[in-house]
């Protein structure tokens, strides 16, 4: 069968899936909306966390963009794997057992302030909508050259499907078809991988594969590295990034996660605070499973690209290349007229450019692998946007509808607030498909863009709200304000004001706007720090209920602190 058939068939096939898992747990209540009930399993939350966790900017431009960039991609790997770790650790068994749904909720009852739970309410929709673009982008992407549509029309297909699960099922709808998610794109990523690490190196493991040798005894990163030296690119193992700008862009993505709205909440859908940690392991282990592969996909990809369109005829093109032209994400330029084509690291003599986020998906094309193959990975790439997109909806809904017009009117009915919470997700699906037909850059990027601004607003009020019983509301919302509003600054002079600026050269001691969310970390735990101890410490009561949050004990059912 045809490649389109074939992702008809798969995607069809997965997309019903997601709609019968939301139709047969429609949420019936506003806990099961906001938190599935608290009943899901510690296994199920887990893959849900996971599903989550690996979005479009995992599963499509992750490795994209370390096959390009080699070496210096890798700091997306690193930063997201070590975000994650930080989560499970420091925030998620102690948020859990607050007991509160959101972030913003937590921030208004730990900073005993309306004023500071609307700051992280505004925040909350802030990285929401900056990360579900990424999303949607993915979406979009995939649509556009699966089913040869153009890619708004992607976007629009995908809002829909999105909406529908979303909307309808809440929290608990979200979590199980996550959980079916996580095994679709799993399974998708690894089929591929393991084909074609047995194709180059004879080794089915792609992360072994990474460091084999070719069928000549070449070590696969050795001819990497020479290949693309005489094509005037640095080495695929050598870094160009300095070490600053490297420090802080993993740094910005491993505290962004931490403080990552979407993600944290997945750890109040379990019954017990010991779940929260369990639920934790057990997604670390479905998220190493494709993190540790990405690499070996990432070098994989752009090694067989290079070797098939190396001195190619334009006559001759692979059909790779002619299939994804479709789609804009691929362009040939015959400028010096010879009918070949010349992939070089020199814009200026470069005659054919490539789109970073197809590289995950063209792999199998290029690799020339059956063509159900091709149309599992469609499919396992709609399951990773769409998931992370959901869960990123729900936080948007949950944000206007909960911490917004409850904090306001708290007689607010429960039919009513769930009533108010689809509305919201219903506006969030439109604005996140507008985005993701106008993105502010590639997938990855944007996403980068997010875990930035939390990094710069959730992470030190949610770290020093747990660990310090002397930071109060004033230093609380000042500190989100300033680190927020820094953050989105220098994003948006260096992206959209300036971007002819947007080099090391110009950058604020080297970094770049992906790692800029660092230094507005520091700047919130800074004015955070100064303006909470030249105002009046917080309540007592408020004291108490941070001592009791930090006992390593069970779920204290008889706490007076214990949150609804």
């Amino acid at each position: 069968m045809e490649i389109l058939t074939w992702t008809y068939i798969l995607v069809g096939f997965t997309f019903a899936l997601y709609i019968g898992i939301a139709v047969w747990s429609r949420a019936a209540s506003t806990k099961e909306f906001y938190t599935a009930g608290g009943g899901v399993s510690p296994l199920a939350n887990g893959m849900a966390t996971a599903a989550d966790w690996m979005s479009a900017a995992s599963f499509i431009s992750m490795a994209g963009i370390i096959a390009f960039a080699g070496y210096d991609g890798s700091v997306y790997l690193m930063g997201w794997t070590g975000g994650y770790v930080l989560l499970a650790l420091l925030l998620a068994p102690y948020l859990r057992k607050f007991g509160k749904f959101t972030v913003p909720d937590f921030v208004g009852d730990r900073y005993y302030s309306k004023g500071a739970k609307v700051v992280a309410v505004i925040c909350a929709l802030f990285v929401s909508f900056t990360y579900v673009a990424g999303q949607m982008r993915g979406v979009g992407i995939v649509f556009s050259r699966y089913l040869e549509v153009p890619i708004e029309w992607g976007v629009i297909i995908g809002m829909c499907i999105v909406f529908f699960y979303a909307v309808l099922g809440g929290m608990k709808g979200i979590t199980y078809t996550q959980v079916a998610q996580y095994c679709v794109l799993i399974f998708a990523y690894m089929v591929p991988a393991i084909f074609i690490s047995m194709q180059l190196t004879g080794n089915p493991i792609p992360q072994f594969g990474l460091g084999g040798e070719l069928a000549d005894g070449t070590p696969l990163l050795d001819k990497l590295d020479g290949v693309l030296s005489e094509l005037g690119f640095h080495e695929y193992t050598d870094g160009r990034k300095g070490m600053v700008d490297v420090l802080m862009i993993t740094l910005a993505l491993m505290v962004g996660t931490a403080g990552l709205p979407h993600v944290i909440v997945r750890f109040f859908t379990v019954p017990r605070v010991k779940d929260a940690r369990l639920s934790a392991g057990y997604a670390l282990v479905f998220i190493a499973i494709l993190y540790t592969t990405a690499p070996a996909v990432a070098a994989f990809g752009i090694y067989n690209t290079i070797d098939s369109t190396s001195e190619t005829s334009i006559e001759d093109l692979p059909q790779w290349i002619s299939t994804w032209q479709m789609t804009d994400l691929i362009q040939v330029d015959d400028k010096n007229g010879d009918g070949k084509i010349q992939y070089l690291a020199d814009p200026e003599t470069n005659e054919l450019n490539i789109d970073r986020d197809i590289m995950v998906l063209a792999s199998p094309e290029i690799a020339q692998l059956p063509n159900w193959v091709v149309g599992l990975v469609a499919a396992g790439a709609m399951a990773a946007a769409l998931s992370t997109a959901a869960g990123l909806l729900l936080v948007i809904s949950t944000s206007v509808s909960r911490d917004l017009f409850k904090t306001y009117q708290p007689d607010l009915s429960e039919k009513k607030e769930l009533r108010i919470a689809r509305i919201s997700a219903a506006c969030a699906v439109v604005i996140a498909g507008y985005f993701g037909v106008n993105p502010p850059g590639f997938v990855a990027q944007v996403v980068a863009f997010a875990f930035g601004l939390a990094a710069a607003s959730f992470f030190p009020v949610i770290i020093m709200g747990i660990f310090s019983t002397r930071i109060n509301k004033e230093g609380a919302i000042v500190g989100m304000i300033s680190g927020m509003l820094f953050t989105a600054a220098y994003i948006v002079y260096f992206k959209f004001i300036s971007p002819e600026l947007n080099s090391s050269e110009n950058w604020l001691f080297g970094i770049s706007p992906e790692g800029i969310g660092s230094i507005g970390m520091f700047i919130n735990f800074l004015v955070c720090g100064i303006v909470s101890h030249l105002t009046p410490p917080p309540p007592q009561s408020v004291r108490d209920m941070i001592e009791e949050i930090r006992v390593p004990r069970g779920e204290e059912k008889s706490s007076k602190f214990k949150k609804d």
